[in-house]
């Protein structure tokens, strides 16, 4: 589907909305606030694309597509799942379009091209997905926020905090073989070992792995007290579906990243993640009301349950209304626009309590998430335990921390 076409479909799907490329809205005397999205809505990562753009326009019908007296229009770009695309997909927003920020990317390496193109331009550039660690660390840019998202190896240390209070000593890790999986895979395996654990093995399985059987036999001769999945998309239900079929699930406790028991996941599966703990800054089981409000809505405009992107972006959706009340509106003026969105805290959102630490990174809640079955036979993840205000650097000093190198399949953070 090319752009064009993209748009005229989602305008007419969303009628009487500010979405498509150029829909007339009311508009004051500043004129309308203009948003770029880019999303894979083509590629291997369209499915969550989709999600995002739902969770997205959600959001802005709820708002009435307006803040601080001015309309919201957006205009979807698909960058799908490509450097090069999102590159000119991004260009195209800014230097023709005129928008006043961008919004988006799916994957670490359109995220990375797009942050180093605005690098140039100081245009505001919201990233609710994007997890790569150092766009918030070593290599941070001062309009680049990554804002209701979060860092890769953030997301697994609590996780690893939670292995060894269930008694858990000796871990083996199989993760995707590329940057997001060696920075979970690292976040996990350096904090397992400060606690006292010991680090088996580390696998590393390609992307769109087929079949996970010889790492399935690696695995139990290893013999680990607990095995740590990092995988996202189709490998997610490939490597559970065999985990489930080679009868391991009830011989070896698994603990997985969010993406690898994601609603996008387990949504076409039957029992065979029942049970399993995640750690996620998501859970869409989580039973306060902001969490609750979001999750029926979903369902009620989607007919399913969100996914984390869905969540992600709608968060996003109204951490930039907020920036944009707190700056008046005038998101012309940048430097006040972006001091604004970094002063923002968002205190009830599907994604809970969230700000902006100095590095430009969310601090937020993460939950340790299990499987369960709701009543409509549904599978969902619920909240078994809570770390409150978790950042980036955990209980590390910020300054002593950025002087390790980052995570790479060379450097875990193991301490020995």
């Amino acid at each position: 589907m090319n752009r064009r076409h993209f748009l005229q479909v989602t305008g007419a799907a969303l009628a009487g909305t500010a979405f498509g490329s150029r829909v007339r809205v009311s508009r004051a005397a500043e004129g309308p606030i203009k948003i770029g999205l880019m999303a894979p809505l083509t590629g291997v990562a369209a499915a969550g694309g989709r999600e995002m753009v739902d969770g997205w326009t959600l959001w802005w019908k709820q708002a009435g597509n307006a803040v601080a007296g001015r309309a919201i229009e957006v205009t979807v770009e698909d960058d799908a799942g490509t450097p090069d695309t999102a590159l000119q997909k991004a260009r195209r927003l800014v230097e023709q379009r005129g928008v006043h920020m961008l919004v988006g990317n799916l994957l670490a390496n359109t995220g990375l091209a797009v942050a180093e193109y605005v690098r140039g331009t100081g245009t505001p550039y919201f990233m609710p997905i994007v997890a790569a660690d150092d766009l918030t660390q070593r290599h941070r840019i001062p309009n680049v926020l990554r804002v209701a998202g979060f860092s890769a190896s953030q997301m697994t240390r609590p996780l690893a905090d939670y292995a060894l209070k269930k008694g858990y000593r000796k871990v083996v890790t199989i993760a995707q073989d590329y940057a997001f999986g060696h920075e979970q895979s690292g976040g996990f395996v350096q904090t397992f070992t400060e606690g006292g654990g010991k680090v088996a093995g580390q696998l590393w399985n390609p992307l769109n792995t087929s079949d996970f059987s010889p790492f399935l036999g690696e695995i139990q001769n290893l013999n680990p007290d607990v095995v740590v999945a990092i995988q996202t998309g189709a490998d997610s239900a490939r490597l559970l579906l065999q985990w489930y079929n080679f009868a391991l699930k009830e011989k070896i406790p698994l603990l997985t990243s969010q993406n690898t028991v994601d609603q996008s996941v387990i949504r076409t599966m039957k029992d065979e993640p029942l049970g399993l703990a995640s750690s996620a800054h998501f859970a869409e089981g989580r039973t306060d009301a902001a969490n609750q409000q979001f999750v029926e809505a979903y369902a009620a405009a989607y007919n399913k349950l969100p996914a984390i992107f869905a969540a992600e972006l709608y968060t996003c959706g109204m951490w930039v209304t907020e920036g944009l009340k707190k700056a008046q509106g005038k998101v012309e003026d940048r430097a006040v626009f972006l001091k604004a969105m970094r002063e923002v805290e968002i205190t009830a959102s599907p994604l809970g309590k969230t700000r902006l630490d100095s590095y430009g990174n969310p601090i937020l809640d993460i939950h340790i998430r299990q499987v369960t079955k709701r009543s409509d036979g549904k599978l969902w993840n619920t909240v078994l335990e809570t770390y409150p205000n978790v950042s980036q650097f955990w209980k590390y000093n910020p300054e002593e921390y950025l002087k390790q190198p980052p995570y790479s399949r060379q450097f875990q953070g193991i301490k020995s």
